[in-house]
């Protein structure tokens, strides 16, 4: 199983707000991007940064050109990836905190600016994000994400996948991935939502990466503002398992108490040239900035 190499005493490698992150390399160079937060009242989509080296690091600005307000003002969790020659970005959009649906939006380059292509790539779902696409070593596509589940023993947010045959077009239906084991996925007990009332848990955040044979599947849990949240791992045979994850007490890959740091979570994973990275995000000492981390991933 993976684990997380990190140092006695982390650092942040900006100081400035950067949730989200997702690490990835294109032409020689270290790219991340990230989930922004408003100021001033101002719509902020995400902020893209660029590095030779993983240490020193410029921001390029805004990566997204925004959409009409009627799809709303909260963008989350961009990532990036390369095909067919052009940048594909997934991310999702809704108001506040619902209504979020996954959305893609092309760039001639990782820089951007990335205009959104019009595509809906969740119309089914109550509430969608946290997009993940992976491209499987046969070359296929397939899109990882978080959505809404009612039904069951724990309902909330739980983990889906489908195939991704086009930058812009999923498969017919999502298939579930993972859902709650455990209490400390515990997002908030009795929440109001759907005109119901639950103890809603919360899976979010999934990141694959496939290591030998086995495919690993990093996803966070929890409250991100609570103490609890961390990073588990499950694993599968294949994109569509089945997905296999041990019931534990806490987060096992990465949690507040295994770094000592505040809420970290919500990894991407990155094959380097000898290394396997991993960048997620914690709170600094005044929990009012989420801070990007980078770290090697070790597998016992």
């Amino acid at each position: 199983m993976p684990r997380l190499d990190l140092p006695a005493h982390p650092r942040p490698v900006r100081d400035d707000y950067f949730a989200d992150p997702f690490l990835t390399r294109f032409n020689g160079q270290y790219y991340a991007y990230g989930t922004t937060r408003p100021r001033d009242g101002h719509i902020l989509t995400f902020e893209a940064i660029r590095s030779d080296d993983l240490v020193h690091w410029t921001s390029l600005g805004q990566a997204l050109t925004p959409l009409d307000t009627v799809f709303g003002d909260a963008y989350w969790a961009p990532e990036v990836v390369e095909r067919d020659g052009r940048y594909w970005m997934y991310y999702s959009v809704g108001r506040g905190i619902d209504r979020h649906h996954i959305r893609v939006a092309a760039a001639d380059t990782p820089e951007g600016p990335f205009v959104d292509c019009g595509v809906d790539l969740t119309p089914q779902e109550s509430f969608a994000i946290d997009a993940h696409p992976f491209r499987d070593d046969d070359g296929q596509w397939y899109l990882f994400f978080a959505r809404d589940v009612l039904e069951g023993a724990r309902p909330g947010t739980h983990l889906a996948v489908t195939r991704l045959p086009e930058p812009t077009v999923v498969g017919a239906k999502a298939r579930p991935v993972l859902a709650p084991d455990a209490d400390w996925q515990i997002y908030e007990r009795g929440r109001e939502i759907y005109g119901r009332r639950f103890d809603w848990h919360t899976l979010e955040g999934p990141t694959v990466t496939r290591h030998g044979s086995d495919y690993y599947l990093f996803f966070s849990a929890g409250s991100w503002e609570g103490a609890g949240y961390g990073v588990s791992v499950a694993t599968a045979p294949h994109p569509f398992g089945p997905w296999n994850h041990r019931a534990e007490s806490g987060a096992s890959f990465m949690s507040s108490s295994s770094t000592r740091l505040a809420g970290p979570g919500h990894n991407s994973v990155m094959h380097g040239e000898r290394t396997i990275l991993t960048a997620f995000h914690a709170w600094n000492s005044e929990r009012t900035a989420r801070q990007m981390y980078i770290a090697p991933v070790l597998f016992d």
